[in-house]
């Protein structure tokens, strides 16, 4: 008897946590690809040609121990361009109540990482260490990329509800 009445519950429990109206559903749109080129155009990310990084980490600065380190994948282009995608693994903070781009229906939140660059110029190993911050608006319908900080300047930036895509920016150093 106690089955019985222990499987209508959780029957009862799934029927109820299931779903079929789509406005309960979240849109997701959080990939970022980022480029880096010099002034004159050159890929930064290849590190086939002189003066570009031909290393990196990323770490998350709110994570839970001094080296949080989140995986961001090195791709290329069908034409040969390299980018850093990230798709997610950083911490995400609180950044305010109400997000003034979608008032009174969400929040915003952010994340913070440093990224370390390693070179070699001129047979002398070189380290630069940027930031980056994301950050994310959320509503009941959806999680996006708001704004992308690079060293506290702000290179990418999206509109409440834009279409989801993958958010693409160039760094330029």
């Amino acid at each position: 008897m106690r089955n019985i009445i222990f499987g209508i519950l959780v029957l009862g429990f799934a029927l109820l946590s299931c779903k079929s109206d789509d406005e309960s559903l979240q849109r997701i749109d959080q990939i970022l690809n980022m480029y880096m080129k010099n002034s004159a155009g050159q890929d930064l990310l290849n590190s086939k040609k002189s003066g570009s990084y031909n290393g990196y980490s990323v770490n998350d600065m709110f994570g839970d121990r001094d080296v949080s380190p989140v995986n961001v994948s090195l791709k290329m282009t069908p034409d040969s361009v390299f980018y850093m995608e990230y798709i997610a693994g950083a911490k995400r903070i609180r950044l305010d109540s109400v997000s003034p781009s979608n008032p009174g229906t969400g929040n915003s939140y952010y994340s913070r990482m440093t990224l370390e660059l390693r070179r070699t110029v001129n047979s002398v190993s070189d380290t630069i260490t940027d930031t980056l911050e994301i950050q994310y608006r959320k509503s009941p319908t959806l999680f996006q990329v708001s704004k992308v900080l690079y060293n506290k300047k702000e290179v990418f930036s999206k509109e409440a509800e834009a279409p989801n895509s993958i958010n693409t920016f160039t760094i330029v150093k």
